[in-house]
């Protein structure tokens, strides 16, 4: 989990020398990111069926080793494409590793103790997110670009041995028990995820005819998949899972959580230098706070998700979300740096608490069959609530602070369009509060009626 975090946020502090290595535009070096991050979204639902069909830890160790070796040849690529195609072979590894963990670690942990365990992935998540951005800039500075791949070859091969010693071989499956694998489904679905990435992602906010053809595309793609799935014999995901609420909750309350966060990603740099004028060191530096926050939390709100349950923990965590994102919208500037702060912990480790009870909640009753495709849609919704928060979320910011170029914006502007995407994350986040509450009353429903 910590490798495929890392993976992600070690690349970012390199754009800048990566498009001087190879006279690219920003926009031409921002696919190194954009090729991982589409790689994983397009195929993590299909890589948990996999594992449920093949056999988790034969489908870990593989994608372990594709991990390195695409490492590797992103560490040597000598041009720009070839390092693009590397980083998607990269992120359909690092698709295998986050959701195989998370499958095994439901298969292999007590259920009184899922909680804490998915407690400390957040953690592990949260440190590779946050060691990426520091420890690849002193490799660029010591090494060169190279070495932000290289540095995954060697923790590759480390992680590959641990997982061949320590994990359970997987049990043999009679030929009664074999399920054929919907490849048909497996397509639909990556091209579907694929053109919703894209409209999201392309135009960095802005609309066009492209975004809305993609747009359309996808939501045919969608239909398509539908239909698909309820002809086939073995379908990539079964529909009548669909019917359980409590799945239907927290798969939507995962989107609408990861929308809200991303917006502290993509809204703060803006309002921190634009706003309150702060340099750009000082604003790494506050931004950093979040995943801090969420590696110091992710196992304390494991053990308490253990302790106390997980519904009491994610109307928690949601509550506080919601206090902190209704707080920045309202006194944006009063408080300066330290409200920001102060606001962003809150924040930050209510999201810890969140994804800890809900991955908990959803994880600890699932059929062993199922387990690598629900870990997969729950990946799936969190990846697909970043990608919406950091295109929609920032639409609203730009359109909100009433400018057309946002680099050049008045403070006044700024705090405006920090006051109306705040504003929005809260009532995105009282909506998350309304669906919890109404799974609760339906599983409450459900048990009077048995």
């Amino acid at each position: 989990m910590l490798l495929a975090s890392l993976g992600a946020s070690i690349v970012n502090v390199g754009l800048p020398t990566l498009a001087a290595e190879f006279s690219a535009s920003f926009q031409q070096v921002q696919w190194i990111l954009l090729a991982y991050l589409l790689a994983i979204t397009t195929l993590i639902v299909s890589v948990g069926r996999l594992g449920d069909l093949t056999g988790r830890r034969r489908l870990l160790l593989a994608g372990l080793f594709l991990f390195t070796l695409a490492s590797l040849l992103c560490a040597v690529a000598p041009t720009l494409r070839l390092l693009v195609a590397a980083r998607a072979m990269q992120g359909l590894a690092a698709a295998v590793m986050m959701v195989l963990t998370m499958a095994v670690i439901g298969e292999s942990v007590p259920k009184g103790k899922i909680g804490r365990a998915m407690g400390l992935l957040g953690a592990a998540s949260a440190v590779g997110t946050a060691l990426g951005p520091s420890v690849g800039g002193v490799l660029i500075a010591w090494l060169g670009w190279r070495a932000i791949f290289f540095i995954n070859v060697p923790a590759g091969l480390l992680t590959l041995l641990l997982v061949r010693h320590y994990l359970p071989a997987d049990e043999r499956r009679t030929d009664a028990t074999r399920t054929r694998f919907d490849a048909a489904g497996t397509l639909l679905l990556a091209l579907t995820l694929a053109a919703y990435a894209l409209a999201m992602t392309l135009g960095r906010g802005h609309f066009g005819t492209l975004n809305i053809a993609l747009l359309a595309a996808a939501a045919l793609g969608a239909a398509l998949f539908v239909v698909s799935q309820a002809r086939a014999s073995s379908p990539l995901i079964r529909l009548a899972m669909f019917r359980d609420p409590a799945l239907r909750a927290s798969l939507a309350t995962n989107l609408l959580v990861s929308t809200v966060i991303m917006t502290t990603q993509v809204v703060g740099p803006f309002y921190l230098s634009r706003g309150l004028g702060l340099q750009t060191a000082l604003v790494g530096v506050v931004i950093s706070v979040g995943p801090i926050v969420a590696a110091l939390a992710g196992v304390p709100a494991g053990r308490i998700v253990d302790r106390l349950g997980t519904q009491r923990m994610t109307l928690i965590a949601l509550t506080g979300l919601a206090l902190g994102a209704a707080v920045l919208s309202m006194i944006p500037t009063t408080f300066g740096v330290c409200g920001y702060i102060a606001c962003l912990v809150v924040m930050t480790a209510g999201y810890a608490l969140f994804q800890a009870a809900n991955n908990t909640a959803v994880m600890a009753d699932v059929r062993p069959e199922q387990r690598g495709v629900i870990s997969g849609m729950l990946n799936l919704s969190r990846n697909l609530g970043l990608i919406t928060g950091a295109s929609v979320m920032g639409a609203v910011f730009a359109l909100a602070s009433t400018t057309t170029g946002i680099t050049e914006a008045p403070p006044e502007a700024v705090a405006t369009g920090m006051r109306i995407t705040f504003a929005v994350a809260a009532v995105l986040m009282l909506a998350a509060l309304a669906i919890v509450e109404w799974k609760a009353a339906s599983g409450m429903a459900r048990s009077i009626e048995q």
